[in-house]
Parts: structure tokens; C-alpha cells; sequence
């Protein structure tokens, strides 16, 4: 972690379950001196608890994933960081269905839920280029639901991407315009109860507690596949939004007494914001899965450029860069972000050793961003 002799630390105001330090302004001789802010380190008080020492339970679930989800070493592309850094990935942009993603761990154990629960219909929201939108779309097909997506926004002149798929998956799309969707969504489930149906209500991104539970489980796969090869990992990065995944990871790497560091790159919050939600989140999470153990995790909002979907320069170097070194792609939006913050930190010399870089998936969202993808670098 970081030394307090390199680095000032100020304490944030947080819920009192929470601590959350800001690290700032390291003095001109340490390794990070060029950024100002550099992150915050979130750490839940619970994580120092003793959990229960049984395993947690798997609750029930759908399958909708062929797992394990790879995992493998980045060579060309950790030469070309050119830095004392070993980068692996873990392959979630390949849970199968739907064109993968890492929503579809979450919906196994959300759509099992809607099925016990007599449900007709997944009702979800999110922006118009929605992964976890398309993720549903697929899942509600495969599970003989119906599918209602209630998009931000208006409709595209010409939809691309992720809106092609929803489509193909035969969701049925609303626009909120100008107003609240998640106001529109209450409407769209009322709606569909006045006709008899029994729709299923899934927050942003699918991050529930039970959603979030799908990536506690996770990281014992990804802990299985790393001990099977006799390795372990000084750090993982991962893209962080609505939370579910980072407060999935953070209780399975607290239960299995990792010692590494979780770097959660945010997309779209400043970290406050983002620590307050996933506070609330990592503490239900472990709950329902009866365990006490939480990793802290240390959240980055120096790589939102120019906000949530803007493609900047940061973006383009680290899709172009995956692709070109290994023949792998990410998204614009959400991993193409994340592995923007990987190559930073490692260029600052905060990530150093065997590096595991978890791809959430989201590739299909490049063939909507055409034109902000290209660059010098075609």
C-alpha cells in the first residue's frame, strides 16, 4: 500500500461503517509525484471482523455462463508497458450468452429469483449502449421471459451496438427523453401489472445484493484457476459503476484472506459518491452470504475525463493498444477505461508485479463509437 512518509493522507467524511482516506500530493521525491490527487482507498470497518469459517453458500441459480471464464497471461502487452509488471486477464467478456459480460454472472442468480417468483417479464434500465441492458435482453430470451429495457435518452437515428442486440434478443425498448427513467420504469411495471403480468424489477446494472453475490463466487473461480498454476496475484483492477461487481469481488477476496490490492477504476462517479453507494452494497452482499469478511478496495476517479461515454485520448491508447499486442479488444466505455487507469498506474509505479486486469466485457458497444474511436492510431 502507501507509505504516510511518501504521501499526505486526508480522512473523508463518510457514513461511520466506512473510512475512506484521499491520497494527495506526494512530496517531489516519491514515485506518483506528477498527480496531485491519487486515488482513495475505501475500507469498510466490518472487513476486520472474523467471518464464519465455513465457505459462503451458493444460492440458487440459472445458468446462463460457460464457466470457468478464462484466464491468462498479456505478454506482448506487458512488454509494452515496458515497466516491471506481469499483466494477466480474466476473460468475463466470454461468459458466453448474450456476447458475455459480466452481468450475466449476476442475472444467473436474478433471473433463478424472477423464475421462483412466477415471474412474465425482466423489467431493467441503463444508457442506450446498456451492457447490462443487452445482457437482460439475452437472458430474458433464453429463460422464455418477456424483456422491457427502459432507456436514458432518445432514440438513435441509427442504432449500432448494443441497441442492434436488444432488438435481436426481442426486448422491448422505452425511451425516457428528457425525464426520469427510473420514474419510467415504475410506470412500465405498473403498467404491465394492470395487464396481468408479473414483472420482475432489476436495478442499474443489476446490482443488488443477490446480483453483487454472483462475484463473490467469482473470484474463488478466478483463486482456483490462480492456485492451479501456482501463482498468485499482487493486485486486481476492474471497471466500477453501479457497484455490484466491486462489492462481489471485495467480500470474495475478504473471505478467501487475500493480500493484494483491489483497484476499482471508476467510469462515471467521483469516488465519494461511488463509496457511499458500494458501502451499502458490500455490507448486504456479505450478509446474505453470511460472512463478515470485506477486502478494501482502492477506488481511482482520476480517469473520467470527460464524463461517462466520452471517448478521449486515455481510452483510444488502451483499446488500440490491447488489440494491437494481443489481438483482444475492450470497450470505450467501461473496460476501455479501466485498462486507460492499468496503464497509468503503472507508468506511476503503483502497480508493479503480477497485475490480474478483469475484463467485464462490453465489446459491442465499440461498433456505436465508430466515430470517437478513430484517431492517428488507424
Amino acid at each position: 500500500m502507501f507509505s504516510k512518509s511518501a504521501y499526505k493522507v486526508r480522512k473523508k467524511r463518510m457514513p461511520k461503517s466506512l473510512i475512506v482516506y484521499e491520497i494527495i500530493e506526494p512530496d517531489k521525491h516519491a514515485p506518483l509525484a506528477r498527480e496531485k490527487h491519487l486515488c482513495y482507498i475505501c475500507l469498510h470497518l466490518s472487513g476486520c471482523q472474523e467471518s464464519m469459517n465455513e465457505a459462503f453458500r451458493l444460492p440458487p441459480l440459472f445458468q446462463l455462463t460457460q464457466l470457468p471464464t478464462p484466464l491468462h497471461p498479456l505478454p506482448r502487452f506487458s512488454r509494452r508497458l515496458g515497466k516491471d509488471v506481469e499483466v494477466w486477464i480474466k476473460r468475463d467478456d466470454l461468459t458466453a450468452r448474450g456476447l458475455g459480460g459480466n452481468k450475466m454472472r449476476k442475472l444467473e442468480l436474478l433471473v433463478a429469483d424472477a423464475l421462483a417468483q412466477g415471474a412474465s417479464d425482466l423489467v431493467t434500465t441503463g444508457a442506450a449502449q446498456s451492457n447490462h441492458c443487452r445482457q437482460t435482453a439475452a437472458a430474458a430470451a433464453f429463460a422464455g421471459l418477456g424483456c422491457h429495457l427502459v432507456l436514458r435518452g432518445e432514440p438513435e437515428e441509427r442504432p449500432g451496438g448494443n441497441l442492434i442486440l436488444d432488438r435481436l434478443f426481442g426486448a422491448r425498448l422505452h425511451w425516457s427523453g428528457s425525464s426520469d427513467a427510473t420514474m419510467l420504469m415504475e410506470q412500465v411495471l405498473a403498467e404491465l401489472r394492470e395487464q396481468g403480468r408479473r414483472p420482475y424489477a432489476i436495478p442499474l446494472g443489476g446490482s443488488t445484493p443477490l446480483g453483487a453475490a454472483g462475484y463473490a463466487f467469482a473470484w474463488r473461480e478466478m483463486a482456483q484457476q490462480a492456485e492451479k498454476l501456482g501463482m498468485e496475484f499482487n493486485a486486481v483492477v476492474f471497471a466500477t459503476s453501479s457497484g455490484g461487481t466491486q462489492a462481489g469481488l471485495s467480500v470474495g477476496a475478504g473471505e478467501a484472506g487475500w493480500t493484494g490490492e483491489l483497484h476499482g477504476i471508476s467510469v462515471d462517479h467521483k469516488v465519494p459518491h461511488l463509496a457511499e453507494v458500494t458501502e451499502a452494497l458490500t455490507q448486504a452482499t456479505a450478509a446474505l452470504l453470511e460472512t463478515a469478511r470485506q477486502h478494501p478496495v482502492i477506488m481511482h476517479d482520476a480517469y473520467l475525463g470527460e464524463g461517462y461515454g466520452m471517448v478521449g485520448e486515455a481510452e483510444r491508447e488502451a483499446i488500440f493498444s490491447l488489440a494491437r499486442s494481443e489481438g483482444l479488444l475492450v470497450d470505450p466505455v467501461y473496460t476501455g477505461r479501466a485498462l486507460a487507469g492499468l496503464i497509468d498506474l503503472v507508468r506511476l509505479g503503483a502497480l508493479k508485479g503480477r497485475v490480474l486486469f478483469w475484463h467485464t466485457g462490453g465489446v459491442p458497444a465499440l461498433f456505436a463509437y465508430e466515430k470517437e474511436i478513430q484517431s492517428s492510431h488507424l
